[in-house]
């Protein structure tokens, strides 16, 4: 099995080395550096790893705005929120930004590493127990599904299956054979018209409504009914 690499964001000095030292120990996630700050992580991100997995809460601009700082900014490394917060409302702004997941640092160290493995391959990965809240998040702002679905065109549904599957831009114009740009406006496009804010709430919205498929989601919502 290939191993991931990833960066490390956190600021809390013994939290991260200790979080690098496990996963170096385990050996299918290599740490190419860890940093207490976006802004220390800079020089690390050049390095292209295939996951970013940060804290949420850290001084100055925190987890959230560094999530949104690099969707802005077109960086398309997957971003996993590894946090204390069991929040709903944490969650729901950390999806809003851009992250790829959301686990818990209270998760067993193999739970993690696994979820990690899978956003690396392109899935959604939320805490076990944080699904059911993703779900009911989602119930609150969603219209039928039929009504909102019926407004997409064959080119954005088929935007939205890539979504499931956590592809970027750049993999879903190779995989449509049309330019990124035009996967900009298609996704800008889906959200809009499914009343969404971001990539992963627009798959989830997929798999809870049976469009598209995504089974690591769909299992753990299973699990919890």
């Amino acid at each position: 099995m290939k191993t991931i690499s990833a960066i490390l964001i956190d600021d809390h000095p013994l939290f991260r080395k200790g979080l690098a030292e496990l996963f170096e120990h385990d050996g299918r996630i290599r740490v190419l550096g860890v940093a207490g700050s976006l802004d220390e992580a800079r020089a690390l991100l050049r390095e292209r790893p295939d996951v970013v997995v940060m804290d949420l809460h850290m001084p100055e601009h925190g987890g959230i705005a560094a999530i949104r700082q690099l969707r802005e900014e077109g960086v398309e490394v997957p971003v996993i929120a590894l946090t204390v917060s069991d929040s709903e409302e944490d969650m729901a702004r950390a999806r809003r930004a851009g992250a790829r997941g959301y686990l818990l640092k209270s998760m067993e160290p193999d739970e993690v590493i696994e979820a990690i493995g899978r956003a690396a391959r392109g899935e959604i990965v939320v805490a076990p127990a944080m699904t059911a809240k993703l779900v009911r998040l989602l119930d609150q702002k969603s219209a039928p599904s039929g009504s909102l679905m019926d407004q997409l065109t064959q080119r954005e549904r088929e935007i939205l299956a890539c979504l499931t599957r956590g592809k970027s831009n750049k993999a879903i114009a190779q995989e449509l054979h049309i330019s990124a740009d035009t996967v900009k406006l298609h996704v800008r496009n889906v959200l809009a018209k499914l009343n969404l804010s971001s990539r992963v709430e627009a798959a989830v919205f997929a798999v809870k409504h049976e469009i598209a498929t995504a089974p690591a989601i769909r299992n753990e919502a299973t699990k919890k009914n």
